[in-house]
């Protein structure tokens, strides 16, 4: 009786959070249709939009750890209230103004909601600890939670083009605000707290540190795409400066009792292939979402390549890109079940790396970019449910919203990363056009070859994985094994 009551209520807090990821992936799919209709609005040159997929990354790398931290410190629900709230407030600026610095702090700080889906599966893996096939029904649950994200995207893309035709773009940009407000409500009102907060002191030495390094790093990949910055060696210095900053971060943490990041996680022969994993990962799922777009959109009797689509067509594109992540997501627990999680995990990447590869011969037809980015999308939805949950089923029990929150920091810098080596391939021998310009056809091999292999890399090392990895174990060993 005891354990039905339990499955009930993780059923019902699984219910509200998915209204969460929703929500989440309405942000990521509402305002790409629109960014033109922004800038125009702001009086900026449609180049300066980058400056918003930027700094709100930037501040993703940023506010993770710090969160995910303080989540397993003093409550997950407390710290997702405490991002939702940030969240709406940064989304009410938007439809106020029409200065770009307030419209892109605003959208910065919109960044707060990257800390959701962390902290979610951090509260569901706590919530579960009493219940058998704990790692298995956090993996369901997670796979639930990106469902609901892949759908709120579709769904926010499909409105947020509809909307923008008909509505004055205050009124468009308000919607998304209220629905995060709402969302606040249903979290105060429906998810209970994590049991038992491990406490502790904040290592705020540590936020500072990484701050420092996550700045001057994503920063200087920010100089680097600006023209002349390749061959800027201030650019080059920046990056730099941002990698050696690293150094005393991981000094400090090893000599502090309680710091904000173990990185001895990082040696376990279980979390450490997760998190470059996850690096690799959000080089194909972060970095190529702009490439992908821009080559459909490229008119193939003007440039020799591309598939010259509308805006539509492209759309159409993406949602089934979304539907393949849906079907990757709720299909990874029950082939994780069948088989085991880490074969899984591999054979999503693998998916991935095949995927993209299929770009080389298969280019030149829209049915022929469908089918591709289909196989993307199985193994691209298996791993953003995947990570997260084998993460946490790894970590040690007073780091589980850390180690999560590892996971979706990580990817954000291999995207960053990502983002700037294609934004500089696709310039090479770039040519102009009357309005806008198109990226070259090399670069977009680029992209699709470096998509390809740094998934099955990411494969490769996953198979360097215990078997029994991402597993149901004690609260003990879980405790002791990422600690070599």
């Amino acid at each position: 009786m005891t354990r039905t009551r339990t499955l009930g209520t993780l059923a019902s807090v699984v219910g509200f959070l998915a209204f969460v990821e929703f929500t989440s992936g309405v942000l990521q799919g509402y305002y790409t249709p629109m960014l033109s209709d922004i800038a125009r609005h702001l009086g900026i040159h449609d180049a300066d939009v980058n400056w918003l997929e930027g700094t709100q990354l930037m501040l993703s790398a940023l506010v993770v750890p710090a969160f995910a931290k303080l989540g397993d410190m003093v409550g997950h629900k407390r710290m997702l209230l405490i991002s939702t709230a940030l969240t709406a407030a940064a989304a009410m600026v938007l439809p106020f103004t029409d200065s770009f610095a307030v419209f892109l702090i605003g959208w910065t700080l919109m960044g707060f909601y990257v800390v959701w889906l962390p902290l979610e599966i951090a509260l569901i893996w706590s919530r579960a600890r009493r219940l058998e096939g704990r790692a298995s029904i956090t993996a369901k649950a997670a796979g639930l939670l990106v469902a609901a994200l892949e759908a709120g995207a579709i769904i926010g893309a499909l409105a947020g083009g509809a909307l923008i035709d008909v509505l004055p773009l205050t009124v468009v940009l308000l919607i998304p605000a209220l629905l995060i407000v709402v969302c606040f409500f249903v979290i105060l009102f429906g998810v209970t707290e994590s049991p038992e907060p491990v406490g502790g002191v904040f290592d705020t030495v540590g936020v500072i540190l990484i701050s420092l390094a996550l700045i001057c790093f994503t920063g200087g990949l920010s100089l680097l795409r600006l023209e002349g910055g390749l061959v800027n060696p201030l650019s080059w210095g920046v990056v730099l400066l941002g990698i050696l900053l690293v150094i005393p971060f991981v000094l400090w943490e090893l000599r502090t009792d309680d710091p904000l990041i173990d990185v001895r996680m990082f040696r376990s022969p279980a979390l450490g292939p997760v998190f470059l994993t996850a690096g690799l990962f959000g080089v194909s799922v972060l970095g190529a979402q702009a490439p992908l777009s821009t080559f459909a959109r490229t008119d193939p009797d003007m440039y020799g390549y591309g598939l010259g689509t509308t805006g539509f067509a492209t759309s159409l594109i993406i949602g089934i890109y979304l539907i393949g992540m849906i079907v990757g997501a709720l299909l990874f627990p029950v082939i994780a079940r069948a088989l085991t999680p880490r074969i899984t995990l591999m054979g999503a990447s693998v998916l991935v790396g095949v995927g993209f590869l299929l770009f080389l011969p298969f280019h030149a037809a829209y049915m022929q970019v469908v089918a591709n980015m289909i196989v993307v999308g199985l193994g691209s939805g298996a791993l953003v449910a995947a990570l997260p949950a084998a993460a946490a089923s790894a970590a040690p029990a007073t780091q589980t919203g850390v180690a999560t929150g590892l996971t979706n920091s990580v990817k954000t810098v291999g995207g960053a990363i990502a983002s700037c080596v294609f934004g500089i391939a696709l310039l090479g021998g770039a040519t102009g056009a009357v309005e806008g310009t198109a990226g070259s056809f090399a670069g977009y091999v680029t992209v699709w070859v470096v998509c390809g292999v740094t998934a099955l890399a990411a494969a490769v090392l996953l198979a360097f994985v215990p078997k029994t990895a991402f597993t149901d174990r004690t609260d003990a060993e879980a405790a002791a094994a990422p600690v070599l």
